[in-house]
């Protein structure tokens, strides 16, 4: 397998797998957790779910193996309600979200993920849909600087944004090396620092992909089906997707009133979460040894409660979201 799944033990502890119910695992990939879930207790059942069709074909093994413990679920886990539903309509036990790409997604050129091999500007985790060289080659510079910069959290991204377009008028982008190259001329190098297109790549796989809409959809879907005493597990690689769980745990717990500080606090409201996790777990040194994708993780998990669930956090929607002004199309 080339895929290590990041922070196991702890996401392991955190869901109480070892109790036995159970578990979704909304973002499958290699099936790394959901092999450690059915190996914590031989009653626990999984709902796997992908929205990658590379992925959900490659868990049949699996599935055929556990006879009867491992359903799969083409689908996004924005949905998971609805999945859900149809799969365990009295709840699950525990539900684990490992958010952003799989590293079978990075290490494929065909799949145009990464930067570091030549292969299509595509992105796409379903394989349909707007790719990544459609929104290069068809957005506005206006639009283009908006996902570097709110999804990539790029300074530089205004001048990124101009040169796309300036170089489009000669002819489409359509190679992640293209792509890579040109954003690698107006961006410094860092001595031992990222390269120099890492953010304007996360930026276009997050549009492409509405991965942080994806996440905020996941959370409240959550918070809806766990049972009394469910956990909600996310593990999360940057700052944009941390933040976002952080804000939703803290109100959800009690912590944070509200997630605006220009909002009146609520005292009616009791919490529907309970914290499992202090603040963050990041990995091991050990660990990051063996695995240098897992620097960057942050686990927070948290207990549902038996009080009702709240109303979405519109102020979720707005961090998942590029400004108002920016004409970026729904994906």
């Amino acid at each position: 397998m080339r895929h290590v799944p990041v922070l196991l033990k702890e996401v392991l502890e955190a869901l109480g797998a070892e109790r036995g119910g159970v578990f979704v695992d909304g973002t499958f990939g290699a099936g790394g957790y959901t092999r450690g879930i059915l190996a914590a207790n031989r009653k626990n059942r999984v709902i796997a779910i992908d929205r990658d069709p590379d992925a959900i074909a490659g868990g049949a093994a699996l599935a055929e193996k556990t006879t009867g413990r491992l359903a799969l679920a083409p689908g996004r886990f924005g949905d998971v309600e609805a999945i859900v539903a149809k799969h365990e309509p009295e709840g699950p036990d525990g539900i684990v979200l490992d958010i952003g790409v799989s590293s079978m997604q990075l290490d494929e050129p065909s799949r145009g993920f990464s930067f570091r091999q030549n292969g299509p500007l595509d992105m796409r985790m379903e394989r349909e849909g707007d790719s990544a060289a459609d929104i290069v080659n068809t957005a506005s510079e206006a639009e283009l600087a908006d996902i570097f910069f709110h999804y990539g959290e790029e300074r530089r991204a205004r001048a990124v944004a101009r040169a796309v377009v300036e170089r489009r008028r000669k002819a489409p982008i359509g190679t992640t090396g293209e792509f890579a190259e040109l954003v690698a001329g107006l961006i410094r190098a860092e001595p031992a620092g990222i390269h120099p297109a890492t953010r304007v790549f996360q930026a276009l796989r997050i549009a492409v992909n509405d991965e942080l809409g994806e996440l905020v959809r996941a959370l409240h879907g959550a918070e809806r089906v766990l049972k009394p005493g469910g956990r909600l597990a996310v593990v999360t690689f940057h700052s944009l997707e941390d933040r976002i769980v952080k804000q939703f745990f803290a109100v959800r717990t009690g912590r944070a009133a509200t997630a605006s500080r220009h909002l009146p606090p609520r005292q009616d409201v009791r919490p529907s979460f309970v914290a499992v996790t202090n603040g963050p777990v990041g990995p091991s040194d050990d660990e990051c040894a063996r695995n240098p994708r897992a620097r960057s993780a942050k686990l927070r998990a948290a207990e549902r409660t038996g009080a009702p669930a709240q109303a979405p956090l519109a102020a979720l929607e707005t961090l998942a979201s590029l400004p108002a002004h920016s004409k970026a199309r729904g994906r």
